[in-house]
């Protein structure tokens, strides 16, 4: 590598590591259980993954049905997170603040969002991208398998959570998440 571009890459570098908001934002990350075990020099690269979006009380973040592309990491505020029922009426399932995410189903499959999300106060996010977790997995593949690792353990976490003490769904066949539980 010539001379040039190291100077100039330890210049990017020290000019990163020196910023405040890399520092605070690297505080932020530290307390997420998905980016346990990731060093702090792989910290660098994870924050230049990450897009920072503000968003107003009252403003949609996601809404069900929309494809899910992003993970959200709310660094400060909290929203809402509803559900349509059968009925068509919309309920309250839980309300998140700093150091919650959600959309992490959107790194494993893109698909339509399972509820709405509302700011209830303004609101800071970090948005992780499924694109940018696959360049990670391609370009620094210990965050990747950091990130998917714990990813993994939240998302089998929770498919316990359903299955009775015997094993099986305590949901209605033909569920869609009691569908994986039959398979298993």
């Amino acid at each position: 590598m010539p001379l040039y571009s190291l100077c100039t890459m330890f210049k990017w570098l020290k000019e990163l590591l020196m910023n405040p908001e890399f520092g605070r934002k690297k505080e932020f990350l530290q307390r997420i259980p998905l980016f346990r075990g990731v060093t702090r020099r792989e910290f660098g690269i994870l924050f230049q993954a990450l897009v920072v979006r503000q968003y107003n009380s009252g403003e949609i973040l996601c809404g069900e049905g929309d494809i899910g592309r992003a993970l959200f990491l709310i660094e400060s505020g909290s929203v809402e997170v509803f559900r349509k029922g059968a009925d068509g009426h919309s309920t309250c399932v839980a309300i998140l603040k700093s150091g919650d995410f959600f959309g992490e189903l959107s790194l494993v499959d893109e698909q339509p969002r399972t509820a709405t999300v509302v700011a209830l106060e303004p609101v800071r996010a970090c948005l992780l991208y499924k694109s940018e977790i696959d360049k990670l997995l391609r370009k620094a593949p210990h965050i990747g398998a950091a990130v998917m690792t714990h990813l993994s353990r939240l998302l089998a976490a929770r498919l316990r959570s359903t299955l009775d003490p015997t094993g099986f769904s305590t949901m209605p066949i033909g569920h869609p998440e009691a569908t994986i539980s039959e398979v298993l």
